[in-house]
């Protein structure tokens, strides 16, 4: 029986880092990391479901990603696109509910129908929960709330932390407990910085598409032995 850490995050987030350079380090064109980045989301979901993990939200695309050169741009709308055509009967029929989170906006007529049609097919699955951020980018998010919020009309002394939460995308989910860095950069890209706030890092210089269970294995093992304190005290930690 395979050893698992005493402690799982319910809630992981990861930022798939290193597809280019993965493929560049095998003298391979980058659009055969991305296609390799791709296959590997489907192993790590796998491991995942084993271990425990209830919610998983990845960056798949930053609101930044559209200043890429243009055919490495389509290349990963046709990614998304593909995925869905062809992954999306497998992962509700296991239990796997999709979220979307960022601006659908941005994206083509047709590719927003199909995002917006797995949601909705999924959405009361509840094996593992896959948020994929896809034209999203913290600030933006952010601002995007606060303009709701504005429209809405909604007094300023009633604005708190509380309220902000429910005006974001990732609304009734708990923060992510970890979130991983592949490919050994260490910044976060605009990904999640008000839900990270208190969330676990975890680096790693290996590349997205070599990330395997083992990987992921190490990194939860490594939050295990984490203590997180919430700007606390120890002894004021729940036991």
């Amino acid at each position: 029986m395979e050893e698992l850490p005493s402690k799982v995050p319910y809630h992981v987030a990861i930022i798939m880092d290193g597809n280019g350079r993965w493929a560049q380090s095998r003298n391979k064109p980058r659009h055969e990391g991305h296609r390799a980045g791709t296959e590997n989301l489907r192993r790590i979901l796998t491991s995942c479901t084993e271990f425990g993990i209830k919610i998983l939200t990845i960056y798949a695309f930053s609101t930044e990603n559209w200043g890429r050169p243009p055919t490495e741009v389509a290349f990963l709308m046709r990614i998304l696109e593909s995925v869905i055509d062809r992954e999306l009967a497998s992962l509700h029929g296991n239990g796997v509910q999709l979220r979307h989170i960022g601006n659908v906006d941005g994206l083509a007529p047709n590719l927003q129908r199909k995002v917006k049609e797995a949601v909705e097919l999924t959405k009361f699955n509840d094996r593992l929960t896959l948020n994929i951020a896809f034209n999203y980018g913290g600030r933006d998010e952010i601002v995007n709330a606060v303009k709701r919020i504005v429209n809405e009309g909604i007094p300023a002394d009633n604005v708190n932390e509380t309220l902000i939460d429910y005006y974001l995308s990732t609304a009734g989910q708990s923060d992510p407990d970890l979130v991983i860095r592949t490919s050994g950069e260490m910044r976060v890209s605009n990904f999640l910085i008000w839900q990270g706030a208190y969330s676990e890092y975890y680096v790693t210089p290996t590349y997205w598409p070599d990330f395997d269970k083992e990987a992921l294995r190490q990194a939860l093992f490594d939050y295990a032995n984490r203590k997180r304190r919430f700007g606390k005290l120890d002894e004021q930690q729940p036991t």
